[in-house]
């Protein structure tokens, strides 16, 4: 998982309140475990039409959102399922914030867990930024993971509240994976006592 630290980027305004699982990525795109190619399938019916043709009147196919780093949302953002591709889609796309007042449980943990960073802000914070996205003339907004911190392009500046564990798996990059890396020594040391202590556990296994 690639380190977070800061982030400047244009931040695409989404108005909308419980935006659920199967809304960011449909059901239809969950046959794949990879990763990469599911930014085709973010937001996929509020983008196409029934026939699949696409509709070009969503934000982030709208310039200059479709270089979006940045999402700026409702209340309960990623309710629904709790299935991982919503994340993966989000970031295939090149999302890698989620601002919104509230987000469903599940979502936020498999957010951080693959790396994207999720802000919670007061409501009237988050449509004071909806209002900063929605100028396509600046929406640039900067993103500061170690201060905290969220810049508005008119100099307005939002303190953010984060777990410092969430915070430090993102700046050091660890997934769940890293952080067991982290305890390799000791892992090797137990299954060396095991093995020493119980030696048909391992002679099983080969």
């Amino acid at each position: 998982m690639e380190k977070f630290n800061k982030v400047t980027g244009v931040a695409a305004p989404l108005p909308m309140v419980n935006v659920d699982t199967d809304k960011i990525i449909p059901k239809q795109f969950l046959k794949t475990i990879e990763r990469t190619g599911l930014g085709k399938g973010l937001f996929y019916e509020m983008r196409t039409n029934e026939d699949g043709s696409a509709r070009d009147d969503f934000v982030l196919d709208q310039e200059p959102y479709t270089n979006a780093e940045i999402l700026i949302d409702g209340d309960n953002f990623g309710c629904g399922s709790s299935r991982e591709h919503a994340p993966w889609a989000l970031q295939d796309f090149g999302i890698k914030v989620v601002i919104a007042p509230t987000f469903a449980d599940i979502f936020y943990n498999n957010s951080f867990k693959n790396g994207m960073l999720l802000i919670k802000l007061p409501r009237d914070q988050v449509d004071n930024l909806m209002d900063v996205a929605s100028d396509p003339e600046n929406p640039e907004i900067f993103i500061d993971l170690e201060k905290q911190e969220v810049h508005a392009p008119n100099g307005v500046v939002y303190s953010f509240d984060l777990d410092p564990f969430l915070k430090h798996c993102l700046l050091e990059g660890l997934d769940d994976i890293g952080l067991t890396m982290q305890r390799d020594g000791k892992i090797e040391d137990f299954e060396g006592g095991q093995q020493s202590q119980q030696p048909w556990l391992y002679k099983a296994a080969s």
